[in-house]
């Protein structure tokens, strides 16, 4: 089913393709893309979470209007002198340019999660949406797993530059120093919202990592761990491959031996005890980074054919047929008469919680693939220069997108705070509808203003 944030981008595409509306990006452009990227995420999850169709509908409207609207003249391109254009012709293509559909959809995940993150507090908020204890599936379930997914795509890129340039896998010492420079950084930021939370008393759910272990944990510990699998794909050439392998192994141990009991009854008499959730789960995070590895290898090469158009066919095939893979593998993990019965759990981050995240993650890539392809067709055709490919891609980007994605772990931290400091100061559960959508529009609003401006000051973020 069409997502909400798939109609809003859709939506988008339109005014752009259509009108050029974001082109020069106006403060009216800016106000509209904020509406349908991230207050359109906003309704979906709360005033329009019983009645989605509608959201859509409303979305999806004033599309036939946009296309009978007479179309702007194009701006004229300035020529250029012989030797620039010689010049132009004779440049490699990038091989790994930027893709567009990539930006949106690692943008619009970004998005709903910070904004999850505060309006679970509200009543607003449907009790269906938020983390489940111990098994089942919702929308917060999902959002951890994607932003681990998400990351394995956008590490893909390295693994692509290296092999691009022929260099081999380096030694093992030297990957665990280079990761540690990733690592470290997270693990900083863990200490300090450990610190943060224990200090104010802030409300927690221990059950979800632990007592001490947190998200920025997790995402701390994967370079490492990454680095040491590099070396097993020697014998496995496949992060898919790996991942699924890894995902059986920790299953097979959760159904075999006492580990499962462990997780989810054990009582906390010591620092590892304490933790569990947080160190059992992440193998399987770890699997999920490795299976969005694998997606990233798929997507983010330029592609085969002599035209954009061809490329583009064959991506959408090869990434519909990935799809598909992740869906069946999921339905026979959780199947109860022909698969093997188990049940999702984010807390234990089992098997099906892998494979239902790789789906998810998958196959709304696809959706985002095929939205642009269909609504933004000059997005995917080849360009006669690397200058000319930049402009056709800022051209078919949302700006707010752009900006959730070019600096996401950093703005997830900023929306975390933010998060913090309006429980502190707001009694969540007792305002009404009207209060709380103006404080989450608010906060969006505030979150959004930190991304783009980083953006606009050309700022990135790395951690």
């Amino acid at each position: 089913m069409l997502t909400s944030s798939q109609a809003a981008v859709i939506l988008w595409s339109t005014l752009q393709a259509r009108q050029s509306f974001f082109k020069p990006y106006t403060p009216l452009a800016f106000a509209v893309d904020f509406l349908l990227n991230v207050c359109a995420i906003l309704l979906a999850i709360t005033l329009y979470a019983s009645n989605p169709l509608l959201l859509n509908a409303l979305l999806l409207a004033p599309i036939p209007v946009i296309y009978f609207l007479p179309r702007p003249p194009p701006p004229k391109k300035a020529k250029l002198p012989p030797s620039v254009t010689e010049k132009q012709s004779r440049e490699t293509p990038n091989p790994l340019p930027k893709k567009a559909f990539v930006t949106t959809y690692r943008g619009a995940m970004i998005v709903v999660t910070c904004i999850a993150i505060l309006a679970v507090d509200f009543r607003i908020f449907p009790r269906r949406f938020a983390k489940v204890e111990n098994w089942g599936t919702s929308l917060m379930d999902v959002g951890v797993g994607s932003f681990v997914f998400s990351a394995g795509i956008v590490a893909a890129r390295p693994i692509l530059k290296a092999q691009l340039a022929g260099e081999k896998l380096a030694p093992l010492g030297i990957r665990l120093a280079q990761s540690s420079r990733h690592s470290l950084p997270l693990i900083v930021l863990g200490l300090v919202r450990l610190y943060s939370v224990k200090g104010l008393d802030y409300a927690e759910h221990v059950t979800e990592y632990g007592v001490h272990w947190n998200f920025f944990f997790t995402m701390g510990f994967l370079p490492p761990f990454v680095a040491l699998f590099q070396s097993a794909f020697e014998y496995v050439p496949s992060y898919a491959g790996l991942a699924v392998a890894l995902g059986l192994a920790y299953q097979a141990a959760l159904e075999f031996t006492d580990l499962k009991a462990f997780v989810l009854t054990g009582p906390r008499t010591n620092l590892f005890d304490k933790n569990r959730e947080g160190i059992f789960s992440f193998f399987g995070y770890l699997a999920i980074f490795l299976a969005g590895q694998e997606l990233g290898l798929l997507v983010l090469p330029r592609g085969e054919g002599s035209t954009g158009g061809e490329q583009r066919k064959k991506l959408l095939f090869k990434m519909g047929a990935w799809s598909a893979g992740w869906i069946v593998l999921f339905w026979a993990s959780t199947n109860y008469s022909y698969g093997l019965s188990l049940a999702v759990s984010r807390r234990l981050a089992n098997l099906p919680y892998f494979l239902w995240i790789a789906a998810f993650n998958t196959t709304q890539l696809t959706a985002f693939c095929l939205v642009e392809t269909l609504f933004m067709p000059n997005a995917h055709k080849t360009s006669a220069s690397k200058k000319e490919e930049e402009e056709v891609y800022r051209a078919s980007t949302s700006r707010v997108l752009e900006a959730f994605n070019r600096n996401g772990l950093a703005i997830f931290l900023v929306a975390n705070l933010l998060t913090g400091l309006v429980n502190l100061t707001v009694p969540t559960l007792h305002v009404t509808d009207l209060q709380a959508m103006g404080i989450l529009v608010a906060y969006a609003a505030t979150v959004t203003g930190v991304a783009v401006g980083l953006d606009l000051y050309d700022i990135s973020i790395k951690m």
